[in-house]
């Protein structure tokens, strides 16, 4: 039976063609989930640190900061300006260091001068906002002694000094 069956001609034609359809999917609701899933979202504010005890000198300054939440962070962007007293100086120098750890001692600082600092978080999704500002201050620079003025007799001395500080100091430790 095989043989006669190969030895015939089968007509494979069929006799309707089949009928597809050129569908078009859109795939814009899929790809917009998908993107959202791997997203991160920007960062939080962090919170910047108030002045830690000697984190100063006289031209420089360590400041630290954190954030209170898991944020994914690559970079911070750490901002500072000296303090004026003068209202009319809004266009003080504004300087931006980008910091990849939450601390940085910054220097070539003036001594005893205010400076005000705020950072913000970055990420590859955008920028936090900035934290709240914080004033930190460098350390006076040391005075110098009149070596002719000094005066002394068996009981006392009198050491005369002068403080090359624009801003008043508030007290001295003279040791012997």
């Amino acid at each position: 039976r095989l043989e006669e069956f190969l030895r015939k001609e089968v007509d494979l034609e069929l006799s309707t063609l089949p009928d597809f359809e050129k569908r078009v999917i859109d795939v814009s609701e899929v790809e917009q989930l998908m993107n959202s899933i791997n997203a991160i979202p920007a960062p939080c504010a962090p919170v910047i640190n108030p002045q830690a005890p000697n984190a100063a000198t006289g031209t420089s300054l360590r400041v630290c900061w954190g954030l209170f939440s898991d944020d994914t962070v690559e970079c911070y962007q750490l901002c500072y300006k000296p303090v004026s007293s003068d209202r009319h100086s809004d266009g003080q120098a504004e300087h931006t260091l980008k910091v990849k750890e939450t601390y940085c001692t910054i220097t070539d600082l003036l001594p005893n001068t205010q400076y005000e600092f705020w950072v913000s978080a970055l990420n590859a999704s955008g920028i936090s906002p900035p934290s709240e500002r914080a004033v930190y201050i460098t350390a006076p620079s040391p005075p110098t002694i009149k070596n002719k003025k000094i005066r002394s007799c068996e009981n006392a001395a009198l050491v005369c000094w002068e403080s090359g500080d624009i801003n008043p100091v508030d007290s001295y430790t003279v040791e012997l």
